[in-house]
């Protein structure tokens, strides 16, 4: 079966974003008002091949705790459904 696997990985709370510092700073000059804590990661989407929603869970978890994330630094998220 194939799952569609949507991954959001972020930097954790704990520390400093300053790609999202920058933007969040800088947002006012284009007139957008009212915007703070700008934080910002990525999102990932991928389709896994797994005999069942439980195997596909593992091989997502994996691929993030050994290639997608920096789980030093970075926190994931994500969500599977069949494809």
């Amino acid at each position: 079966m194939r799952y569609k696997a949507e991954i959001n990985v972020m930097p954790l709370k704990e520390l400093l974003d300053p790609q999202g510092k920058t933007v969040g700073k800088n947002i006012g000059n284009i007139g957008i008002q009212g915007i703070e804590n700008v934080r910002i990661g990525k999102h990932i989407e991928l389709i896994v091949d797994a005999a069942d929603e439980a195997e596909a869970n593992s091989k997502i978890e994996t691929a993030c705790k050994k290639l997608l994330s920096n789980v030093v630094m970075e926190y994931f998220t994500y969500t599977i459904s069949p494809s």
